[in-house]
């Protein structure tokens, strides 16, 4: 996890460009949403791993947003519950689960439906603040950080210099 969270440092000072650390972000908070007892979950990681986002990135957020699942699960339950009653949907809904291996995403648990639908319609405005946040992390904060006292002592220690890089450059 330290590794990864070095490379994201170094990503989000340099390396990367903002929409594929956004990007990442929002792939992060679609499968930390999710329950991972799914194929569902299984099928979409292995998707974004060969997608061209910040894959340190990607790992950090998918782990913050898991930690806040469990809290929203009460509203996914809720959305995903009314979703799953929608009567035009019903034919859909059959014809999907008589559909070999369809039924192991458990698309018809209302959690995982309504984590699913949060993270689809939460993913563009997500995208737009991760990826302006981004910029203003490298435009305004990289700098304002450079100057003070506790980054010019801790930049001397040998775990820092592996992270120097990415805020010097």
């Amino acid at each position: 996890m330290l590794k990864a969270i070095i490379k994201f440092l170094k990503a989000i000072n340099k390396n990367s460009h903002p929409g594929e650390i956004a990007h990442a972000i929002c792939c992060g908070m679609l499968l930390g949403f999710m329950p991972k007892n799914n194929a569902l979950w299984y099928i979409l990681f292995i998707a974004f791993l060969f997608m061209r986002i910040q894959k340190s990135a990607f790992v950090i957020f998918t782990f913050l947003f898991s930690l806040a699942a469990p809290y929203l699960d009460p509203a996914f339950d809720l959305i995903g519950y009314t979703v799953l009653k929608m009567d035009f949907l019903q034919p859909v809904f059959v014809f999907l689960i008589k559909i070999p291996l369809v039924g192991y995403t458990k698309f018809y648990n209302s959690i995982v439906m309504g984590s699913l639908l949060s993270g689809l319609v939460l993913y563009i405005p997500v995208y737009f603040i991760a990826r302006l946040l981004v910029q203003l992390w490298r435009s305004k904060l990289v700098p304002l950080m450079r100057k003070t006292r506790f980054v010019k002592i801790a930049s001397k220690l040998s775990l820092v210099s592996k992270i120097k890089g990415g805020i010097n450059g």
